[in-house]
């Protein structure tokens, strides 16, 4: 019985500690990665605010190619948008939020379970007969306890996603 006691009491204060160590953590993440492509930036551009473009570059997607999607909206830039399923990958959505091509393109991004929906945007600057394109997000885990947990790792996260997918647009880019 004392052995019982303990363990419920010991649950308890584990329990405990992770919702104090939650509660004082940083509700805000972000996450940002850039790759210098040899061509201009309106080569890339379709690649990105093409929703149906994602699967030939995107890591997410070539980790599920039985990944189910569905597409809303224009084919491309403003309030295109796709939702999917993935047994590995999550279920969410994607809608591009504010599209000014060749130079940037805006989304909001939500995750089934995950709480308020994260934002961000691909950016492409001109550097010569390159383009640096950076992309980047930023979101709150605030009303979501889980999340906030994972907050301060998401940069460790997602950063080699993110790398992975910049790296196999260039690959498709360069290549073309």
């Amino acid at each position: 019985m004392k052995i019982l006691k303990w363990l419920i009491g010991s649950l308890l204060v584990l329990v405990t500690l992770i919702i104090a160590v939650a509660l004082v953590l940083p509700n805000e993440y972000a996450v940002e990665r850039s790759v210098v492509i040899n061509a201009p930036a309106e080569k890339i551009y379709p690649l990105i605010a093409t929703p149906k473009e994602w699967k030939n570059w995107s890591v997410w997607n070539q980790r599920d190619p039985a990944m189910q999607m569905s597409y809303t909206g224009p084919d491309s830039g403003n309030d295109a948008a796709w939702e999917w399923q993935s047994k590995s990958q999550g279920n969410g959505g994607m809608k591009f939020t504010d599209a000014k091509p060749p130079k940037k393109i805006s989304y909001q991004l939500h995750f089934e379970g995950m709480g308020k929906p994260s934002v961000g945007s691909f950016s492409l600057e001109n550097q010569g007969n390159a383009t640096k394109l950076t992309w980047s997000m930023q979101g709150s885990s605030e009303g979501n306890l889980m999340m906030k947990l994972f907050a301060p790792f998401m940069d460790k996260i997602l950063g080699p996603d993110f790398e992975a997918g910049l790296n196999g647009l260039k690959k498709i880019v360069e290549q073309s």
